[in-house]
């Protein structure tokens, strides 16, 4: 079994639960049998990304990583957000994120850093091209996972390829999202598209 997948019985029976209640939400596809890599989560545009999140990392027993605003972690919830992978950010920190994570990754057995390329729930015209830089910089691959609010699924996509051209990689990256509809979408980032 892969050493990212180490499922409980009791918290996978918990993720199906919260599926269950979502409306028999499925998983489309696995996550890759490798020991690094970083998850694109798009299109981000709901809270609710998180709840499905959650209940899919229950589900596979995913062990992950994800940034979130220092303002998240207040007691009682920054317990809960630090269980599930959660790491707080200051956005005014001087601290290079991007190389300090490439530094990360690389001193660790596994890692799997999740992503939400957009950065908000509100309307963007551009992706942040942080985790690109990431994964490039600490060689490992980038897999997309889109949440699916019209079908009720989670699509695990293949890994995405990483050329030396960034800008036509992250618009054949924002093209796997495009046919999957997220909670709000008026919210999507569709285009025209541009990245930074």
């Amino acid at each position: 079994m892969d050493k990212q997948l180490q499922p409980s019985p009791v918290k996978a029976a918990i993720g199906r639960f919260v599926f269950k209640l979502l409306g028999n939400w499925q998983i489309e596809g696995r996550p890759p049998a490798v020991s690094k890599y970083v998850i694109i989560v798009a299109h981000h545009t709901s809270n609710w990304d998180f709840i499905v999140g959650i209940a899919v990392k229950l589900i596979l027993g995913l062990k992950l990583q994800f940034f979130a605003k220092h303002s998240l972690f207040f007691w009682p919830l920054g317990v809960l957000m630090r269980s599930f992978g959660g790491v707080p950010i200051k956005r005014d920190e001087s601290i290079n994120r991007v190389d300090a994570s490439i530094d990360q990754i690389k001193k660790a057995d596994e890692f799997v850093l999740v992503i939400t390329p957009e950065g908000t729930r509100s309307k963007v015209e551009r992706w942040k091209t942080g985790f690109y830089h990431i994964a490039k910089g600490a060689e490992i691959p980038i897999i997309p996972v889109a949440f699916d609010f019209a079908n009720k699924k989670v699509i695990f996509g293949a890994p995405l390829p990483i050329t030396d051209n960034k800008e036509h990689d992250i618009k054949e990256m924002h093209r796997f999202f495009l046919p999957y509809k997220p909670r709000h979408p008026e919210l999507a980032c569709n285009g025209p598209f541009e990245t930074h």
